[in-house]
């Protein structure tokens, strides 16, 4: 045991959180899973929980690895992997939109052998980030040209986009408020990035009228986009608002210290409780104590993420952790704030908290590479002594919270 420790490299702070977030998701997992495997009326309960401890347990593998890669490597592997997630996103659309137990089957690709499902658009959010980071970090300190941007920066970006937006809106629309994000906190002209923003609103009502003028082409997409966001600007309460009616309830329930663990009712009423809602079955359980805590995990996250981006000597290193990091908290924030009704039902999950092989696979992806920089920062820092840097307020801050 105290020989994987010492391979641990990296923010050990941040291993804590993701092993807290971990280790909670079991007790909500099992607890919402009963409904799900009432649905499908196969493995039960125990099955589902071993299900889940699968996928964690392949997504630490995935962080372990990747945390071992000298985080320069991600530079050239952005470029390469582009074409690829290009060529996985254009299987995915054309595989067909058929619906299986109110699941849109074409965001997902069955990987053989193994028979697990694999959702290549939350894939695509990780290189494309790191893409935008490296695209951001050559250009640096130079003029940027808003033609030569279209071209190696915003082409690459909307073809992913735009073979995600068919299938996964919501998807679609965090990265593109994450690649704004991170192109402004690395310097791309404003002028620029508003023109950017302009075509990409363009684009999407584009492409909402020809879905309405071709409604055979993407059955039941671009109208269940319009009833969630009609819903949620409705104030009456009508069939479609059935999610989030039992989610507001479940909340209600809750009260201060919650019902307790497993005694969740709503689990039983409430479709994806183990996954889109559990923050929901969450607060019905623990409270908002329990649900306040795991807030401020994720706040905490988001601090130890950008001090290490603050850390890193590197424009790329302080991007790529910047692009990959700042999805994971926004995310969260997303699936919370549609528990309470701030937010349209999205279909985003909790990360690392609810049950989907993908979604834990990816957050450890992008959490692997943080660590990544993070443990290079740290090989630098044994190199040169304990100079300088230590007696910086920031970093003794740093390095006691």
């Amino acid at each position: 045991m105290q020989k994987l420790f010492d391979n641990i490299k990296g923010d050990r702070l941040i291993w804590a959180i993701v092993a807290l977030l971990a280790i909670f998701s079991f007790l909500p997992v099992y607890s919402a899973a009963s409904n799900l495997a009432y649905v499908k009326g196969s493995s039960g309960t125990f099955g589902l929980l071993t299900k889940h401890f699968i996928h964690l347990l392949l997504g630490f593998g995935v962080l372990f690895t990747v945390h071992k890669v000298p985080y320069r490597y991600f530079r050239g592997l952005s470029a390469v992997l582009i074409p690829v997630v290009i060529i996985l996103l254009f299987l995915t659309l054309f595989q067909g939109s058929a619906s299986s137990s109110g699941t849109n089957t074409s965001r997902w690709i069955r990987i053989p052998v193994v028979g697990f499902t694999f959702q290549p658009s939350t894939f695509a959010g990780v290189v494309i980030m790191a893409y935008v980071a490296k695209y951001l970090s050559r250009v640096k300190g130079e003029l940027v040209s808003f033609q030569s941007s279209l071209l190696y920066l915003w082409l690459p970006v909307f073809s992913v986009l735009g073979l995600i937006l068919p299938a996964n809106f919501s998807t679609a629309a965090i990265i593109f408020s994450m690649v704004c994000v991170l192109v402004f906190l690395g310097g791309y002209p404003l002028r620029y990035l508003s023109v950017i923003i302009g075509v990409g609103i363009l684009t999407l009502v584009m492409f909402i009228l020809m879905a309405k003028a071709f409604p055979d082409a993407m059955p039941n997409r671009v109208d269940t986009w319009m009833s969630r966001i009609e819903s949620f600007s409705d104030s009456e309460v009508t069939e479609a608002d059935y999610q989030i009616e039992k989610a507001k309830i479940a909340i209600a329930s809750g009260g201060i210290q919650g019902v307790g663990p497993g005694k969740s009712i709503q689990k039983n009423f409430l479709p994806q409780s183990s996954s889109d809602f559990i923050y929901a079955i969450i607060v019905e359980e623990y409270g908002l104590i329990g649900g306040i805590s795991l807030v401020i995990l994720y706040m905490w996250l988001l601090f130890r993420i950008v001090i290490v981006a603050q850390k890193c000597d590197t424009i790329f290193g302080k991007l790529l952790v910047l692009g990959v990091g700042l999805p994971i908290v926004f995310q969260a924030l997303i699936n919370m704030g549609v528990a309470v009704q701030l937010f349209p039902v999205t279909g985003q999950t909790l990360p690392l908290v609810s049950s989907g092989g993908t979604s834990i696979w990816m957050t450890c992806l992008a959490l692997g590479i943080i660590l990544s920089v993070s443990a290079k920062r740290e090989e630098d820092k044994s190199k040169e002594g304990m100079e300088g840097a230590d007696n910086n307020p920031l970093d003794i801050l740093a390095e006691t919270i």
